[in-house]
């Protein structure tokens, strides 16, 4: 191991069919994480995520559990194998509950309900089809949010995920965005995709959703993080319980600060990160931001040994 250790928990995106099969095939202890969650909501997540349907997965209300699920369930494989315990945690978006989790600052079967009930205000929060989201590739952050400013017009529109140096996701309602689409490639963008989600998460339509979701965070217990948490929506770290919760109502409205909290976490002398949960998407967004930084994930049997063995 170089430096310190950071596990990072990613987001709605990173859900497939058959997710984290491989792992459960050796480690019971998948679908017992799993099970935990579904006695919380009288649903099976489980068979929702080995055997979909697609649609019902990436719906937000059922992907956000299910995420968080995954990501723990990782953890606990990764603990049972007698892995070591993070200096750092953080999650993108939905993996910042997984990481609270993770710090021993909330109970997971109350972040079951919270990201379920986070899940349901979202999707509730905008009508079908009235909001998009659209990942840019290959423009600065600056052109960008002058794009958004220029193409909003009577619309909200603003960045909605900074993930990496030239790769940002913007949010909004769903004729501003197509207006960014458009504008973002006439700009010389390298990539511009409309991507499929049911919720425009991470701008100001999400506002509402955030001052009913607050309500609910009142009904929870937090405690003081074991490892330092950095959170999405300011790059800090919070360790009193009003704190944590005005951050995570915060975090529905507000920008994905992913870029500053890996560069952020790096100064705090990170150089190993784990990622945690299906997929390799932060693993992938952690070398654009820090090409010096030992990126690694565990999903599976090959890359658990694999992380066991460096870290």
């Amino acid at each position: 191991m170089h430096g310190s250790i950071a596990f990072v928990f990613p987001g709605q995106g990173s859900q497939s069919v058959q997710m984290l099969a491989d792992l459960a095939s050796t480690h019971p202890l998948v679908q017992e994480v799993f099970a935990e969650a579904s006695d919380v909501l009288g649903e099976d997540l489980w068979a929702l995520s080995q055997n979909g349907p697609v649609e019902k997965l990436n719906q937000t209300r059922w992907t956000q559990p299910l995420m968080l699920a995954a990501g723990y369930a990782v953890y606990r494989v990764w603990e049972e194998e007698g892995g070591a315990y993070p200096d750092f945690v953080a999650g993108h978006s939905l993996g910042e509950y997984t990481a609270l989790v993770v710090a021993d600052a909330l109970d997971y079967a109350d972040a079951v309900r919270l990201v379920a009930e986070r899940g349901r205000l979202m999707q509730e929060a905008v009508p079908e089809g009235a909001g998009a989201m659209a990942a840019v590739i290959g423009l600065a952050d600056d052109d960008l949010k002058r794009l958004c400013a220029q193409e909003s017009q009577d619309n909200v529109l603003s960045a909605a995920n900074f993930n990496a140096p030239g790769q940002v996701v913007v949010a909004g309602e769903t004729a501003a965005v197509e207006r960014l689409v458009e504008a973002a490639r006439s700009a010389g963008a390298k990539r511009v995709v409309l991507l499929p989600v049911s919720v425009p998460s991470h701008c100001s339509l999400m506002t509402e959703a955030a001052q009913q979701f607050a309500t609910v965070l009142e009904s929870v217990t937090f405690r003081a993080p074991k490892a330092m948490l950095i959170h999405n929506a300011d790059v800090l770290s919070h360790t009193t319980p009003d704190s944590i919760r005005a951050v995570l109502a915060k975090q529905l409205y507000s920008p994905v600060r992913w870029t500053e909290t890996i560069r952020y976490l790096a100064r705090q002398g990170a150089l190993t990160f784990v990622e945690m949960g299906p997929g390799r998407v932060l693993s992938g967004l952690g070398k654009r931001i820090e090409p010096s930084l030992t990126m690694l994930h565990v999903e599976d049997g090959k890359s658990l040994k694999a992380a066991l063995e460096l870290v």
